[in-house]
């Protein structure tokens, strides 16, 4: 990436959230999927620009995290984008293997038909193999 990690221009453009964090949109850079949101603090964006691949900050464990560090899941980054109004992240990313917990590609693969939420595709890992699934939504 471009960025230089050393010039605070960019990063004053950022409209953080009273907790300091950001959301960020992950994007397959290829076919336009949308994989998952996640929150990126200062520290995540740095680490993601420094290293070429997405960190995060994860709100209910109050901690950073690397996508990909316990499944080796990890997405490589193409691009960062900042929308209009300065306060929502587009990461375009390569992802390696699937992006959701749950064994999915996308973390999106619930979808609203006939009045209920229907799986649409096929888990592409079996998250059991890799970590223990928390309560799902049915």
């Amino acid at each position: 990436m471009d960025l230089s990690l050393n010039d605070e221009q960019w990063l004053g453009r950022l409209k953080w959230d009273a907790a300091g964090l950001v959301p960020a949109i992950i994007q397959d850079a290829n076919d336009g999927a949308v994989l998952m949101m996640a929150w990126m603090d200062e520290t995540a964006l740095r680490a993601t620009i420094a290293t070429g691949e997405t960190h995060f900050y994860s709100r209910s464990r109050r901690a950073q995290w690397r996508k990909g560090e316990t499944s080796g899941h990890v997405q490589k980054v193409h691009s960062i984008h900042l929308d209009c109004d300065g306060d929502t992240l587009l990461v375009r990313v390569d992802q390696v293997g699937g992006a959701c917990h749950e064994g999915h590609r996308s973390c999106f693969f619930r979808e609203l038909r006939d009045g209920d939420w229907q799986v649409a595709g096929q888990r592409v890992f079996d998250p059991g193999t890799i970590y223990p699934l928390p309560k799902s939504i049915p």
